[in-house]
């Protein structure tokens, strides 16, 4: 089963025209991978466009405020990547005088980059024989040849890493690589991949045993946890409210949220009521509580459910050192409070 060149062939007929596929700008493909680190294509293509019509060269990226880049990532979710970005392209501007490194060796040192990640930048932009391995990869691979190695432990990464590196194409490790993510996203999907027209259904291990669904294999991951967050919306008589930097570790650092009261539990009236006597801008005034959301708004992250109500507060008082209401929209923000600001009549 010859499956590079069967690949390069399907890929030459099925590849989608992205315009990442139109360039070997190591700026651009470096932008484009961190955005599809946990997104598909359809959500991180407008992202991309975006980032690349804003910042246009790693200097200008490397010149933005943090902030003006992770209000631009606001709804891709996993703000980490778009904190990495930022920080490798300031190294890269101030340590490297702008050049991008260009060896699998020196890509890897950026910040927020993995082997998949350098892998793809230094085969497409500098030949570089160095296979990807990802979870496009993984399903492909492991179905073909019945592989059930977990792919989230350290011997199933270099199992897989080892057969793609068999399977390269040497004169075209560029195209081998596209062609084997987009073969893994577009005809061996996750679900319901039409097997009929695979170019490996006759020696598909997964399809003779008829047990496609069950690849690839991956070890149980860790129980997601609940959790319980009353955000408290202030809403002062000169339209003003209060928004909050998030310090410290955690996937929301440096993005901005409404004063956050955490509980055990689904809170009722009285015990917000109860935390409120801790908020100094409210001391000594007078102000209504009203429950935004009767049905808590479940916003589902990779280790964690967070169960959330809005609580407005509405003060019959000035807020001298409240954020304007109309400036809300210019503040990163985690796209759960994106979307209640979005749907709420200020």
């Amino acid at each position: 089963m010859n499956i590079t060149k069967n690949l390069i062939n399907w890929y030459s007929v099925n590849k989608r025209d992205l315009p990442w596929r139109n360039t070997v700008n190591p700026y651009f493909i470096w932008l484009s991978e961190i955005i599809l680190q946990q997104t598909q294509v359809a959500q991180g293509l407008p992202y991309y466009v975006k980032f690349t019509s804003k910042f246009p060269t790693v200097f200008d990226l490397a010149k933005a405020r943090e902030s003006q880049v992770l209000k631009l990532w606001q709804g891709l979710g996993y703000y980490s990547r778009a904190r990495n970005l930022h920080a490798s392209a300031k190294y890269i501007v101030n340590e490297l005088n702008g050049e991008f490194p260009n060896t699998y060796n020196e890509i890897i040192k950026l910040k927020g980059v993995g082997d998949y990640t350098a892998s793809a930048i230094a085969s497409i932009c500098f030949n570089e024989i160095t296979p990807v391995v990802d979870g496009n990869v993984f399903r492909a691979l492991s179905r073909i040849y019945g592989i059930s190695t977990p792919i989230n432990t350290s011997k199933g990464f270099k199992e897989f890493k080892a057969l793609a590196e068999t399977l390269i194409d040497k004169r075209e490790p560029a195209t081998f690589n596209q062609a084997i993510m987009e073969f893994g996203a577009r005809q061996c999907k996750p679900k319901n991949p039409d097997c009929n027209i695979c170019p490996f259904n006759t020696k598909c291990v997964a399809l003779q045993k008829n047990k496609i669904l069950e690849f690839p294999v991956k070890l149980k991951s860790l129980k997601v946890k609940k959790k319980y967050f009353n955000f408290i919306v202030i809403l002062s008589s000169d339209k003003k409210t209060v928004l909050e930097k998030r310090e410290g570790k955690g996937i929301w650092q440096n993005l901005y949220q409404f004063p956050l009261v955490e509980t055990k539990k689904t809170a009722n009236f009285l015990e917000i009521e109860e935390r409120l006597k801790d908020f100094s801008v409210l001391k000594d005034k007078s102000f209504s509580l009203s429950l935004y959301n009767d049905v808590e708004i479940v916003h589902k992250l990779s280790h964690q459910h967070l169960h959330t109500k809005f609580w407005v507060v509405t003060l019959d008082d000035v807020l001298p050192t409240g954020i304007s209401i109309n400036k809300l929209i210019e503040f990163p923000v985690p796209i759960l409070i994106g979307n209640f600001i979005e749907r709420f009549n200020f």
